[in-house]
């Protein structure tokens, strides 16, 4: 059984389950980043993603993705870190490297926000002001990568009032053990970490 605090933390009615870039061109068959979908999937991590967002859309949890894309010509792209010009190959919205994984969706009700700049989808896209119009409070938080995109989106998140719940069994970064020292050392002292059951368990319950 989850803790009562979590089922209070994760209840629907004021909670969003955010997947960051569980998408084709980055944790899937197009990876333009082989090693850190190796790492999610060999984790356990993409079977887990795929069992919350079943229990999430049973117990009416709205379900976003929040994907990496870019606009026609790169248009506005940018280009001022290494690790943009790796993802290039991600294509515009419509291309196939954008789309979600199909283990996770999008199922009819999800929803599917690209992002065309930044880091975070909380700056990069309209996704703080789409879940505060939703009356959304807290946010659950499973994807990739806790190199990078994980903790930007947490700490934007937590800087704009929302409670945070970081998956743990649904998160990755590289290499190996880099990840849970960013969960223990950085991303516990800001947020929630639960497992996937838990947070299953709480939607359930």
């Amino acid at each position: 059984m989850p803790r009562p605090d979590l089922r209070e933390l994760v209840a629907p009615g004021h909670t969003a389950l955010v997947l960051q870039e569980v998408q084709r061109g980055v944790v899937g068959d197009q990876s333009a980043l082989p090693a850190l979908a190796e790492a999610l999937r060999n984790s356990g991590g993409i079977d887990n993603i795929a069992r919350l967002v079943v229990a999430a859309r049973t117990a009416s949890v709205p379900v976003v993705h929040a994907t990496a894309a870019g606009l026609p010509g790169r248009f506005g792209a940018n280009q001022n870190a290494r690790l943009f010009k790796g993802v290039r190959s991600l294509g515009d919205a419509s291309d196939t490297g954008a789309a979600p994984l199909p283990e996770v969706g999008p199922e009819p009700g999800d929803i599917v926000l690209p992002r065309y700049h930044g880091l975070s989808p909380m700056t990069g896209s309209q996704l703080d002001s789409l879940l505060r119009n939703e009356g959304v409070s807290t946010v659950v938080v499973v994807g990739v990568s806790l190199n990078v995109a994980i903790p930007n989106l947490v700490f934007d998140a937590v800087n704009r009032s929302y409670q945070v719940v970081v998956v743990r069994d649904a998160v990755a970064g590289v290499p190996d053990g880099y990840g849970e020292q960013i969960l223990e050392n950085s991303l516990s002292l800001v947020s929630t970490l639960a497992a996937a059951d838990d947070v299953i368990a709480a939607w359930s319950s």
